[in-house]
């Protein structure tokens, strides 16, 4: 998951020759910019090292910064210079126009919602979310329900004011925060087709490993001091630069931060070393596509990440299709295999690949093979519409969950925990936010094809665990493009097609169902 109030660091545009209302724009848009990255350390924090005691005043600081930046973008000036700015859009360059139209769509998006609505939804969600830590860890969905009841109502009327202003239904409105143009009638057919897609594929895939050997996890316990020093490892492998960039341990891992500052963090448990790397490797590919954002855009909302399923492409293009792979494995083995001072062949790059490509319908979304993991978001994104909608009621999410989830997978959670309390999203008030998981899923598996067939060097350099060649494709035509394009146009031009399912399916039957 990467934290989404994240803002880059310094604008160096040289903009001397914009007009005047634009470069106005500017100054004032990198002031909205700090006071995200403000917010969002507050965030990390909050999650992080804050004490239970502070989080009333926690609370009352975010809601309090959170009206500034609305005040920022909603300034009554605002409107007068977007308007002069665009009359003379014939003086602007591409990206100085490309970040106009961003600015316009910011302050469209802050304009639509009061001000007393963004503290009451800040205030609610701050507090909704500190009491879900504790309702998690005792399966007490009770505990939470009247929190989560005003961060949803409260939702619904900022989704309702968006709806309005834009002329969508609530629920795309909502959708636009995370996904730039992301309209539900796009998304259904995708999903319809995945969830008729995912038995016959399911059930094709558990007979292939039936008759498979079965892969085993090494002996245990793999103590978490160990796991830190290998995570940490795999990471810097990736490209991250631990001078520049913290791990440490959260309920739900997250990456956060700016670009001279990542920040990611993970769970360990010490009877599985596994949750912890997938962990570390998702939230790494968030925090590398941050620091590959245009240095030339910093501050400016054209040089921010291109919405969430591009965020999410990036994440699980490391995670699932670069680090469960053979060929990344048979690096990785041995790397592995020493953290724990391992013997044996389960420790083989055999073994470990047979681990990272598994199929079991499970439980946890973040712990999901990738070709279930489609189905725990299908259920959410069905699930948050009919919350919104009011066609479920909030005290009938338990049994509506667990209902979904037999039907998609045919497990059953055998406590809430295990079920609607595991993600964070609903209850810090990220409500629209689910579809991007699997889109990106989706955008991964096309984006990495085009890039090893642009650059042949990349699988056998993967292979070494040098990431250098892919992270360098990646910054010239994903990174390095910021909010330019719209996500199609991004794609179209990276890969020679916009989003689709293709790429993905074709990946799956590739590695679950060869020859």
């Amino acid at each position: 998951m990467w934290l989404f109030i994240s803002s880059t660091i310094e604008n160096v545009t040289d903009n001397a020759a914009a007009p005047p209302a634009y470069r106005d724009l500017e100054a004032r848009f990198r002031r909205v910019a700090l006071v995200g990255n403000a917010m969002n350390v507050l965030h990390w924090d909050q999650s992080v090292m804050m004490p239970p005691g502070g989080a009333a005043p926690r609370a009352d600081q975010l809601a309090a910064l959170a009206v500034v930046r609305h005040g920022a973008l909603t300034d009554p000036a605002m409107d007068d210079l977007l308007a002069r700015a665009e009359s003379q859009s014939a003086e602007l360059d591409d990206w100085q126009s490309a970040n106009l139209r961003e600015m316009r769509r910011r302050h469209a998006h802050a304009a639509a919602v009061p001000a007393d609505l963004v503290e009451a939804l800040s205030m609610a969600a701050s507090a909704c979310e500190t009491i879900w830590r504790t309702a998690r860890h005792y399966s007490d969905f009770a505990a939470v329900l009247p929190s989560l009841t005003e961060v949803l109502a409260l939702t619904r009327h900022k989704g309702a004011a968006l709806a309005q202003a834009f002329g969508t239904s609530l629920y795309d409105a909502l959708l636009d925060a995370y996904e730039p143009d992301g309209r539900s009638a796009s998304i259904d057919p995708v999903f319809s087709s995945y969830a008729a897609f995912l038995p016959g594929f399911l059930d094709d895939v558990l007979a292939r490993q039936s008759n498979a050997p079965e892969p085993e996890l090494p002996q245990g316990p793999f103590p978490a001091a160990q796991q830190r020093v290998l995570v940490r490892r795999m990471a810097e492998a990736i490209g991250l630069d631990f001078e520049s960039a913290r791990l440490d341990e959260s309920l739900h891992p997250f990456s956060a931060g700016v670009p001279e500052d990542s920040r990611i963090t993970t769970r360990y448990d010490e009877a599985d070393f596994s949750q912890a790397l997938m962990g570390v490797l998702h939230e790494t590919g968030h925090a590398m596509y941050e620091r590959g954002l245009p240095a030339d855009w910093r501050y400016q909302p054209v040089g921010l990440a291109r919405g969430m399923t591009m965020h999410e492409s990036q994440s699980l293009l490391v995670e699932m299709q670069v680090c469960r792979s053979a060929g990344f494995l048979e690096w990785a083995a041995p790397v592995i295999r020493d953290a724990f001072d391992g013997t044996g062949p389960l420790w083989g790059a055999d073994n470990l690949f047979g681990m990272a490509t598994r199929v079991t319908p499970s439980l946890i979304r973040v712990d999901a093979d990738e070709v279930t993991y489609p189905a725990h978001v299908i259920l959410r994104y069905r699930l948050e519409r009919a919350m919104l909608s009011g066609d479920l009621a909030l005290h009938d999410l338990p049994g509506a969950w667990n209902e979904g989830l037999q039907e998609l997978l045919g497990v059953v959670p055998p406590n809430d925990r295990l079920g609607c309390l595991q993600d964070i999203h609903w209850y810090d008030g990220a409500w629209g936010y689910f579809p991007t998981y699997t889109l990106g899923a989706m955008a991964a598996a096309q984006i990495f094809a085009a890039a090893k067939q642009a650059d042949g060097t990349i699988e056998p350099a993967l292979g070494r665990g040098d990431f250098a060649p892919l992270m360098r494709w990646l910054r010239s035509n994903i990174h390095g493009q910021g909010s330019r394009l719209s996500t199609n146009d991004l794609l179209a031009q990276a890969t020679g097609q916009p989003l689709g399912d293709t790429a993905f399916r074709a990946h799956l039957r590739q590695r679950y169902l060869p020859g």
